[in-house]
């Protein structure tokens, strides 16, 4: 995974930018990023911290009013507790991810060789979270959406931006999809966010940042419903803009990651088309 992962960021990351990105590539932005991170992890230490005496309130006139007042207030802490931890995973993944990339780009940067980088450690240390989580949410075009926790008016933006694509309005639909990224930030519809922004972008001619929605797609949740489809056409877009040998090592994983998916056959007979050995 690691592996792939190297290739992907260095080919997309490797293709040129206007003169405009290359000038916010910098490290002062890099490092405004690590300290917005940093910003994030001191608020989830805050809530870790108590407010005052508890307000658990289990009084009762008989004991069977009291013991429903405490079966009622461990439903409460309960549901809070479930809530938190979904938050709390949803940022260390998110987090994990983030510093990943921007490891990635301070090498880039600095001339450094990003095939020595090591697995990226987790936010706050420990596992890092099952891919998507307990509810995690992924979908978009023609993918089922599974149950999970959103942010209220989570999904209506979703599905306004994906409105927006079906009626071919390209550059709303993209605006759409950057703004609900940076609205809902480690949202479990993001893969699904990130790969429709490719497609419109895709719709757009803007091959170049296509390709770098794809990859954001994949590295999201690289074992979700999404990651197949946005492997592949990552593997084709790179192929379009002339990066035959990433978009051949792409492409093969596309079987290797995921066999008997629909896209293992359109990789193949893209292979095919671009002369793969």
């Amino acid at each position: 995974m690691k592996r792939l992962r190297t290739v992907l960021l260095a080919s997309v990351l490797a293709l040129p930018l206007p003169l405009a990105a290359q000038d916010s590539q910098t490290l002062a932005d890099i490092r405004q990023e690590l300290t917005v991170l940093h910003v994030e992890i001191q608020r989830l230490k805050r809530e870790m911290s108590t407010t005052g005496a508890p307000s658990a309130n289990v009084s009762g006139d008989t004991v069977l009013d009291r013991v429903a007042a405490i079966e009622s207030e461990l439903q409460r802490l309960t549901l809070q507790t479930e809530q938190l931890g979904h938050r709390v995973d949803r940022i260390v993944t998110d987090g994990t991810n983030r510093i990943g990339d921007l490891e990635f780009r301070l090498v880039e940067l600095e001339g450094g060789d990003v095939g020595a980088l090591k697995e990226t450690t987790t936010l706050g240390g420990g596992e890092l979270p099952a891919a998507g989580g307990s509810g995690a949410v992924a979908g978009t075009a023609g993918t089922e959406p599974a149950a999970g926790e959103l942010a209220i008016g989570e999904q209506a933006d979703f599905d306004a931006a994906e409105k927006l694509l079906a009626d071919g309005a390209y550059q709303d639909a993209a605006e759409k999809f950057a703004a609900f990224n940076q609205s809902y930030p480690g949202s479990p519809l993001a893969p699904a966010a990130e790969f429709s922004r490719g497609k419109a972008l895709d719709g757009l001619g803007d091959t170049r940042e296509a390709a770098r929605a794809y990859l954001a797609a994949f590295t999201g949740n690289s074992a979700g419903p999404v990651a197949p489809k946005a492997l592949f056409e990552l593997g084709a877009a790179l192929g379009r803009l002339g990066q035959t040998d990433q978009a051949c090592v792409t492409l093969s994983e596309v079987g290797v990651r995921f066999p008997g998916a629909a896209q293992q056959a359109e990789a193949a007979a893209e292979m095919a088309k671009l002369g793969c050995s």
